[in-house]
């Protein structure tokens, strides 16, 4: 699969989940247009893409597509925690 069919494939997908899952009483939906590609990879026959959408959810997408077997897996990921550890501190050198 080519890359710009992988990439509308995956914005449909990430939009229709979003949509299917997000609270309804907050009253939003969302458009292909609110999701974006983070990371690509194409090699040989097989996709992968890190996706997430505007929503201020936490959540983000992992896409990949199995060219050998035309089939694609679709992960739904929630981010928790975003923590800056200074390499210094991390104790490295004993290791």
């Amino acid at each position: 699969m080519g890359n710009e069919k992988f990439i509308r494939l995956c914005k449909k997908l990430v939009a229709r989940y979003a949509n299917e899952h997000i609270d309804k009483t907050d009253g939003v939906q969302i458009t292909e247009d609110n999701v974006f590609i983070v990371w690509l990879s194409k090699v040989l026959q097989n996709n992968k893409a890190l996706v997430s959408t505007t929503l201020p959810d936490g959540m983000y997408y992992e896409i990949t597509y199995n060219g050998d077997k035309d089939e694609l897996y679709f992960d739904a990921y929630k981010k928790f925690e975003n923590v800056c550890y200074p390499v210094a501190e991390c104790g490295l050198d004993e290791v």
